[in-house]
């Protein structure tokens, strides 16, 4: 074991704090907001819910019905877009990369904005900007994936080329949607769910993020030894045995369908698929093993927090949630650059 091993916080430890910070985290989330409540009407709201009787606190429907949804979904999709961002920062080798890289999140904005501004989809009601964006971020990937591997195979450079320059056109078309638009507040619309926001979060939305962000986070714990031999390199990762061209595919695939279905509920969250892998990785190393549980924790705990200060610091009126993140994010990216004994492959 070498010294930098023995600085690192011990994985066991490290994952029950984090688990009992999460716990206590949801239900002191949904106390917050603009209007507060106290807390033993909290408690005995998730009690009696959890219990599946009747509550008798007045502010059962605020709590369970509104903000309990809005909080698991932000630790959700916290933990989701962490993940993310370890599978990009893996597949491309670049510790820059992160899940918007490639341009999902800039397909979906185009089937988002296409639902505000045109009112295409209006028969799916509710579902409406979810499904827009949800298509878009497939269509995304698929040209993508379909490009790269024209041109010769999902090399991290051509990925990041193409993605980089498909992103580009996507923004340009959603651009020139909400231009041509004439619904008054459809800019409006667009910006606020572009920066990411939570606030339409209910009960129905949930399950198809906790099943992507499960299946995704199993995936890559099962396949954690080709994922470590990958970041020394293809070469070294083919010498070992490692299906090079088959993992990327299914790297990418996973990616575009988790990044999918996280900007589909809850639009474009930047920082935190950059900087919360960089924090997993300078707490308990490089080895995937360790780092996607904890990259999760610390993700859906992040995000569990920045939506409380979204909701809190202008109330009544909500923040969109990348300003938050990108005020908290980028001092804590430079910290970690700063560091002289921290590198993206774990070295110390």
């Amino acid at each position: 074991m070498s010294a930098a091993d023995t600085r690192r916080a011990p994985l066991v430890l490290l994952t029950l704090v984090s688990v009992v910070v999460l716990a206590v985290s949801l239900p002191v989330a949904t106390a917050l907001g603009s209007t507060s409540i106290p807390w033993s009407e909290v408690v005995e709201v998730w009690r009696a819910r959890l219990q599946g009787v009747p509550s008798d606190a007045t502010s059962d429907t605020i709590v369970w019905n509104i903000r309990a949804p809005r909080v698991l979904l932000a630790a959700v999709v916290g933990a989701g877009l962490a993940v993310a961002g370890t599978v990009v920062q893996t597949l491309v080798r670049n510790p820059l990369a992160d899940p918007y890289l490639l341009g999902v999140s800039s397909g979906a904005s185009v089937g988002a904005t296409a639902v505000i501004t045109l009112g295409v989809l209006a028969s799916a009601g509710t579902w409406a900007l979810s499904v827009g964006a949800m298509v878009g971020a497939v269509v995304a990937a698929a040209t993508v994936f379909g490009i790269a591997m024209g041109q010769g195979g999902l090399t991290p450079l051509r990925l990041v080329l193409t993605g980089t320059v498909l992103a580009s056109a996507f923004s340009a078309v959603a651009s020139y949607l909400v231009f041509r638009s004439e619904e008054p507040q459809a800019a409006q619309s667009v910006l606020f769910w572009l920066l990411g926001s939570l606030a339409r979060a209910s009960w129905d939305q949930l399950l198809l993020p906790v099943v992507a962000v499960a299946v995704t986070a199993v995936v890559l714990l099962l396949m954690r030894g080709w994922l470590d031999a990958l970041l020394a390199g293809p070469d070294v990762a083919s010498s070992l045995g490692v299906p090079v061209v088959r993992l990327r595919v299914v790297l990418f695939v996973l990616q575009a369908l988790l990044v999918g279905v996280l900007v589909a509920v809850a639009g474009g969250i930047g920082f935190v698929g950059l900087v919360v892998p960089h924090v997993a990785r300078l707490l308990v190393g490089p080895l995937h093993g360790r780092m996607v549980p904890v990259a999760a924790l610390v993700g859906a705990i992040f995000l569990v927090w920045v939506d409380v200060a979204a909701r809190t610091l202008a109330s009544p009126q909500d923040i969109p949630l990348s300003v938050v993140t990108g005020v908290v994010g980028a001092p804590v990216f430079l910290v970690l650059l700063g560091r002289r004994r921290y590198r993206f492959g774990g070295e110390s």
